[in-house]
């Protein structure tokens, strides 16, 4: 069990046999009557995003999930094949199982995959991953590394993200993966 007041975004919990992870807790005191803590949940089996308000010091169960490192394989019409690393088993993972992970997931690389009860529920990557830029608009002269533009790009995994201008066609670049931003030139 796990009090309310310690929840951290990334926790999973389990509530009326669902599983969700905790995307964003708040702890209000205000200034009349009991402190209560605003949580938004993401509902890992559907997918859905709620948001509740839960009394400080409420305990709720934990939810232990497994976590198996697999190597993803490819995609193909139906989803993404992943590898168990030690196993060699093959299994498939919907687009809506990965979630914003795919943005950032390339082919042989490894990556931690979480089950649940024997499910397969979600990914983990790296904060941060170095990816190719395979389409931007070319320099001008005159960009340079302390300029303020930014411009349009896109990596090697079909991702979008904003760039400086200085960055090229080819560059690897590293990106925070929580945030889906630039981090700089690799």
């Amino acid at each position: 069990m796990i009090s309310t007041n310690d929840f951290r975004p990334g926790m999973t919990v389990e509530r009326d046999g669902q599983l969700l992870q905790i995307v964003e807790s708040q702890h209000v005191k205000p200034g009349k009557g009991p402190a209560f803590v605003r949580v938004k949940f993401k509902n890992l089996m559907s997918g859905s995003i709620t948001q509740e308000t839960m009394r400080a010091g409420e305990k709720v169960p934990r939810a232990h999930l497994e976590k198996r490192t697999m190597q993803y394989l490819y995609r193909d019409g139906e989803g993404y094949h992943f590898m168990d690393t030690e196993t060699y088993e093959q299994e498939r993972l919907s687009p809506e199982d990965i979630g914003d992970a795919v943005n950032y997931l390339k082919e042989n690389d490894t990556a931690e995959v979480l089950t649940f009860k024997g499910r397969m529920v979600g990914v983990n990557i790296p904060a941060s991953v170095e990816l190719e830029v395979v389409e931007t608009m070319p320099g001008v002269r005159g960009d340079t590394v302390s300029g303020g533009g930014t411009k349009p790009a896109t990596l090697e995994t079909g991702a979008e993200v904003q760039v400086p201008l200085f960055v090229e066609r080819g560059d690897i670049v590293r990106i925070d993966t929580r945030s889906g931003e630039y981090m700089e030139r690799a």
